[in-house]
């Protein structure tokens, strides 16, 4: 089964998943999940095809645009392949659980957001077309909006969904006009092609305009300064969506694609420095607001925001060991963020209390989730022998390697001792702290709730003690692929006394005395309100605000109700545009004609036409001026067919024949004769405004006359009308086959106008027999 099909099916069970749940009571459930554990089986057992070679598969799409759905399974794409379907298989279990005594169909519906999402996810990290991939890219931020709003009541989660959905797909529109530039630029949206060559979008005087479009997309992806406030209120969302969406995969998004392109933005160092200035300020600002964070989920989204500051900050690094640490904390924190969203889920669930101050004393009550907590909370302080230990000493020696040695590691050090302290807090306080009130639990630990964060929990701590296990199967092959070429990959729990694991030690050390003093600091932190104004979101409300009060400013401007004041605009902008494209072209503004023969007859039909045009705007009477125009339109007829055109002429008089007719029947319920609303002033604006657009009209027409005709394609039309288009009339024959969507739309346009005419003309018989019936 190739790469295709495997998300086809994906797309499948995802539709079809809800119906099973909605009727398979309390299987729903672990039926649900056999779809994601099919697809982790299907992905775990390609690891050995692609540690020899990516998996490339192309299906055309816009070939004629260099676009094609190329779906490239690769160690980078394969590692979030099996987080996404594995940590989504246990999603969907605990949701089961979590959502138990919600209806079927509430059930249902969060199942089909949850498996479809999964699905968008898995195109995005295979699609190696940009295009195909920005296409993914925004139905992961459109199917995260319903999902952070799926408590629809809540008018908290309401403003996150939008909010996320706002930030997402702003930075979504920036990432496309940076893949259009390289597109543009390079000749090819394929982000293999562009790794084999990033000469020719280097050396584009685009170039920096390309880094920004990217930075900005991936950016408000993953939470980056100054993009950084939505991901925490996104905890909105239910535990399971949060657990899934904001640690373990959407956000990090924005790092693959960083990742992916960093081979073709290493050419320039300044593009790394960016990186771990922006990655290091994240990380900063993420860890004083966990160390003020309340609640227990905010905490985590904080130390998930810092977690991503961290990868993007190792991408800007120099060095091949930054791509083994991007690697290693990839999967580290996806193992244990996972598993402390659960275990809060699972806290919550149990006590309804948010509040990370208030939980103490649930070790006796919840057992297995203390368990899985603190295993989890271990390996996110990085301590041995878990994963998060590993992937530590590899992001500290990636520090040390790198040209920015110095800012690097000391913001690693005070951040890391930061989560460190986090992780203490987490572990010890819900579970073993002392109760601040007598707790009844009342669901307890479900097995589909349990089960996914202690597996995660203990896959963890095998990953560590006998790393092999994923050195070599996934580290490495990933690793290559984010650093453009093979190197010499280590992935092992003991290097010796080294540099790293001093610092390791003073990380955890600086990070015991800030779990010791955890509440006196939290509570000076808190009295600090200048990180509400600089680091939350009131730089969001402010631009949105702004932007509401602009549109409702325009709208009482622009859309006014004034119907001549809408055809002025429109008026006024076709001919500045006109007058523009013909001052700007080369030569003279009027050009020189070749003179004709004087038709006499034709002198008198314009005449005619120009009477007209003159009586419309002078009579005040409405039907002199339904007449006056009548006959400027049948003048117009005449024109055409003088000039050889009959079918022309007689649409032209149906035209107007049937403007006419309808136009008097509706003046029927009008005043026969108004008096004008128009000052004298904007009548003279009117008519400077008409005599503009006519001159343009008339220099055009010049234009158009002066050229010399090309009859390519009339000769086309005329040899391939038979052949091609069975009919010997040419001009039915391109109406009806050449220009067949065309007319179509034309006919479209007639038959909704017809409709609006008989809406208008049709009599009140229904109202007066209501009137009467009562």
């Amino acid at each position: 089964m190739d790469l295709s099909t495997i998300l086809l099916v994906a797309l499948a069970g995802s539709v079809v998943a809800p119906f099973v749940v909605a009727r398979a009571g309390v299987l729903g459930g672990p039926l649900a999940a056999v779809l994601p554990a099919a697809l982790f089986a299907w992905f775990f057992a390609q690891i050995g095809a692609v540690g020899t070679a990516p998996i490339v598969e192309v299906v055309p799409w816009v070939p004629s645009l260099g676009i094609d759905l190329t779906f490239r399974l690769d160690g980078f794409s394969l590692l979030f392949a099996l987080l996404i379907t594995g940590i989504g298989t246990l999603v969907t279990l605990y949701a089961a659980s979590y959502m138990a005594e919600k209806p079927a169909f509430v059930r249902a519906q969060f199942l089909f957001y949850i498996l479809l999402f999964m699905t968008a996810m898995l195109a995005t990290v295979t699609a190696d077309n940009l295009v195909a991939l920005f296409v993914f890219w925004e139905m992961t931020s459109l199917l995260s909006f319903l999902l952070v709003g799926f408590q629809s009541e809540d008018a908290k989660a309401r403003k996150a969904a939008l909010q996320s959905l706002l930030v997402t797909a702003s930075g979504g529109l920036a990432l496309l006009a940076g893949i259009i530039l390289i597109g543009v630029e390079a000749g090819t949206f394929s982000i293999a092609a562009l790794v084999a060559n990033p000469a020719p979008v280097l050396d584009s005087p685009l170039f920096p305009l390309i880094v920004a479009c990217v930075l900005i997309g991936a950016f408000t992806k993953s939470a980056q300064f100054p993009f950084h406030f939505w991901l925490p209120n996104a905890m909105k969302a239910p535990t399971p969506a949060s657990a899934y969406l904001h640690s373990a995969t959407m956000v990090k998004l924005g790092v693959y694609l960083l990742a992916r392109l960093d081979p073709v933005f290493a050419g320039a160092p300044w593009v790394g420095a960016t990186l771990v200035f922006f990655g290091g300020l994240t990380m900063l600002i993420a860890a004083v607001q966990a160390l003020r964070a309340i609640e227990l989920k905010a905490v985590l989204a904080y130390s998930t925001v810092a977690s991503l500051g961290t990868l993007v900050m190792l991408i800007g690094l120099d060095g091949p060991v930054s791509s083994v640490a991007v690697v290693g904390l990839i999967l580290a924190h996806a193992l244990y963020k996972a598993t402390l969203f659960f275990c809060a889920g699972i806290v919550i669930h149990a006590t309804h209390e948010t509040r990370l101050r208030a939980l103490g004393g649930l070790a006796k009550l919840l057992p297995f989730t203390a368990a899985a907590t603190v295993l989890a909370s271990f390996s996110m302080a990085g301590l041995p022998p878990f994963i998060g230990f590993i992937s530590k000493e590899y992001l500290f020696e990636a520090k040390l390697e790198s040209s920015l040695d110095t800012v690097a590691v000391t913001i690693g050090v005070l951040v890391n001792a930061v989560m460190v302290a986090i992780a203490g807090v987490l572990a010890l306080r819900p579970f073993f702290g002392r109760p601040k009130k007598a707790f009844h639990v009342e669901h307890g630990e479900q097995p589909g709730m349990t089960v996914g964060p202690l597996l995660l929990a203990v896959v963890g701590v095998t990953f560590g003690l006998v790393p092999s296990l994923v050195a070599y199967a996934l580290i490495e092959p990933a690793a290559i692929a984010i650093h453009g070429a093979p190197f010499d990959v280590s992935f092992k729990l003991w290097h010796g006394f080294t540099p790293m694991l001093a610092l390791s030690g003073l990380v955890v050390a600086l990070g015991a005395v800030l779990a010791w003093f955890w509440d006196p600091i939290h509570l000076a932190m808190r009295r600090r309100r200048a990180f509400d104004e600089v680091f939350l979101d009131r730089g969001y409300d402010l631009v949105l605000g702004r932007t509401l009060a602009l549109a409702r400013w325009s709208t009482n401007v622009l859309q006014n109700g004034d119907l001549r004041v809408y055809a002025a605009v429109v008026s006024a902008t076709v001919t500045g545009l006109l007058a523009y494209g013909l001052l700007a072209g080369e030569g003279p503004v009027l050009p020189a004609i070749a003179g004709e023969p004087v038709r006499p007859y034709l002198l008198v039909v314009c005449a005619l036409i120009v009477a007209g045009c003159l009586v419309a705007a002078a009579v005040p009477s409405l039907v002199s001026a339904i007449v006056a125009v009548g006959l400027s339109g049948y003048g117009l007829a005449l024109v055409f067919l003088l000039n050889g055109g009959p079918d022309l002429a007689l649409t032209q008089f149906s035209v107007e024949t049937l403007f006419v007719v309808i136009v008097m029947a509706v003046l029927l319920k009008l005043p026969i004769v108004a008096r004008s609303s128009r000052t004298t002033g904007e009548r003279w604006m009117d008519g400077a405004l008409a005599a503009a657009f006519a001159a343009c009209i008339l220099v055009a027409t010049l234009w158009i006359a002066a050229k010399p005709f090309n009859p390519e394609l009339t000769e086309y039309f005329a040899a391939t009308a038979v052949p091609e288009g069975f009919g010997r009339n040419v001009v039915n024959v391109i109406l009806v086959d050449f220009r067949a969507l065309d007319t179509f739309g034309e006919i479209a346009v007639v038959a909704f106008a017809a409709l609006g005419a008989w809406a208008l003309l049709r009599s009140g018989g229904g109202s007066r027999r209501a009137s009467k019936g009562a």
